[in-house]
């Protein structure tokens, strides 16, 4: 191999797999000499990549971690599972890597040659992702295409689709894409409202980037993120949480979205959740239900009053369903129940005769 340039980058290549190669293998690999490949690996450390050589009878050579992100070498494998990955990330708003995915994921889709790209497409459409129902998935080339016009400073057009229904076609200046954990927004300065604007990337359909640069205005609150949380207060009223779980913390904050706040612990099997909330009093309650544990909720009434009027409606869903049971199928339950508490003693009588002995106990002792 005479190309200089394409040897050596085959060599980072197979010294970027976590192995030691001996420097005969590495030299048998790219059909040089042992020599050569001396010479190489002095050219890499001269690049910044940081090649660390084992002493021995044989020797080694090894990349190790150094103080920068060397570029990394991918086969057509690696480059498909990766873009899968990210595209799985990016599209579900997972919390902590998401806004990451994004940008890794615009890059890499940037320079991934067609016939891989078509690879990661079917593979993203047969498959399915289980989703938690307080989220939204999107498409990752949405975020994608965004997060190039975010980057670019390119004017971006979109069709939008409003909480009422009403559709719209959209022009603005991309600012920034927030995520909340659970929903994708884009910050923008929209064109055609002469004002800025929070949009909902699940909403939003058919982006384009126009390629007509533009100078990013100041935002008003100088923060994407704060700039969506008042979007999002204005728009929505805000509720002061007052909640107590008969669980531990580390059990309720496991299901429930770290956007909320944090748990105070109360007690080994208890917490409790104070915090203002600036999301719809129907999505609170059904939030609460799904932690899957006794609570109380103390505050605001009208959550009370919700959660209150919600249970009335569950417990009138399974009576309903109870009345629409076979009588035979009643009486089959009936006779079970009979025979259980006859065998076990728990029957009516049982139970009361137990209670009183309770209490007889309880008397003696006193």
């Amino acid at each position: 191999m005479t190309d200089t340039p394409a040897r050596l980058l085959n060599l980072l290549s197979l010294l970027q797999t976590p192995r030691e190669w001996p420097g005969s293998e590495l030299a048998e690999r790219l059909d040089v000499s042992p020599r050569t490949i001396r010479r190489d690996i002095d050219r890499l450390r001269e690049l910044g990549y940081p090649v660390e050589a084992s002493r021995g009878s044989v020797g080694g050579y090894r990349l190790v971690a150094g103080t920068a992100m060397p570029p990394l070498l991918l086969d057509d494998e690696e480059a498909v599972a990766i873009a899968v990955g990210l595209r799985a990330g990016a599209g579900h708003a997972i919390e902590g890597v998401d806004e990451a995915s994004v940008r890794a994921l615009a890059k890499l889709e940037q320079v991934l040659p067609s016939r891989l790209r078509h690879r990661v497409s079917t593979l993203q459409n047969a498959t399915m992702p289980l989703t938690r129902g307080d989220g939204s998935t999107i498409d990752p080339h949405t975020l994608t295409v965004m997060a190039a016009a975010v980057t670019g400073r390119e004017r971006l057009r979109f069709a939008y689709r409003a909480g009422d229904g009403a559709e719209t076609k959209r022009q603005a200046e991309p600012y920034r894409l927030v995520s909340t954990g659970w929903r994708w927004y884009l910050v923008a300065y929209d064109l055609g409202r002469e004002d800025w604007r929070t949009f909902r990337v699940d909403r939003v359909s058919e982006p384009f980037a126009t390629g007509a640069r533009f100078t990013p205005r100041e935002l008003p609150t100088g923060d994407a993120a704060r700039f969506l949380a008042d979007s999002i207060t204005r728009r929505q009223p805000e509720l002061a949480v007052d909640v107590s779980f008969a669980a531990p913390a580390d059990f309720v904050s496991a299901r429930l979205p770290a956007s909320i706040g944090p748990l105070e612990r109360t007690g080994e099997n208890s917490c409790r959740l104070r915090a203002v909330l600036s999301d719809s009093l129907e999505w609170v309650a059904v939030r609460l239900a799904l932690v899957d544990c006794e609570f109380t909720a103390h505050e605001p009434p009208q959550l009370v009053e919700y959660l209150s009027d919600l249970g009335a409606r569950f417990t009138r869903a399974a009576a309903t369903h109870r009345r629409a049971d076979p009588p035979a199928t009643r009486r089959s339950a009936g006779a079970a129940k009979t025979s259980a508490d006859q065998s076990t003693g728990t029957g009516a009588a049982g139970t009361k005769g137990a209670a009183t002995g309770t209490r007889g106990a309880t008397g003696t002792k006193g």
